[in-house]
């Protein structure tokens, strides 16, 4: 006597808990997705930061350096064609409009890091959210 094997047949239609594990796991995989692209935005807005920031330190060292090295000799070389006095105004005059050039370029590198919010992962996690809402109103 032959014993016959069945299998079970799998319908097309899953249970209700198999849907709810696969959502689950979906929107899991998802956040963690949305999470490391949270991370890498932010770090570019860092990066940004952190060179606008070097270029207002900058500013300041060349202005506080220069107000030491070059003012003299400039100084030095205007006070043959000028009073002392006025020779020393005109190069410390030059020196903060570097200076000012400088920190200005800084601050727009600070501008554009700003806000530190991950927006394109805000968008994507938008996007998501509502792909997730018309799909469950189907």
């Amino acid at each position: 006597m032959t014993t016959m094997h069945t299998r079970p047949v799998h319908d097309e239609h899953h249970s209700v808990g198999e849907l709810v594990g696969q959502a689950t796991e979906q929107l899991s995989r998802l956040v963690r997705q949305e999470v490391a692209l949270a991370k890498m935005e932010l770090a570019e807005k860092g990066k940004r930061a952190g060179r606008g920031g070097g270029m207002l330190g900058a500013a300041g060292a060349i202005a506080y350096v220069g107000l030491f090295a070059l003012a003299g000799t400039a100084v030095a070389a205007l006070s043959l064609a000028l009073p002392v006095w006025a020779a020393a105004l005109i190069v410390t005059a030059v020196l903060f409009v570097i200076a000012g050039v400088l920190a200005m370029t800084g601050r727009a590198q600070l501008r554009r890091a700003a806000p530190p919010k991950p927006e394109q992962t805000l968008g994507s996690v938008r996007a998501d959210v509502d792909e997730i809402r018309e799909r469950a109103h189907r």
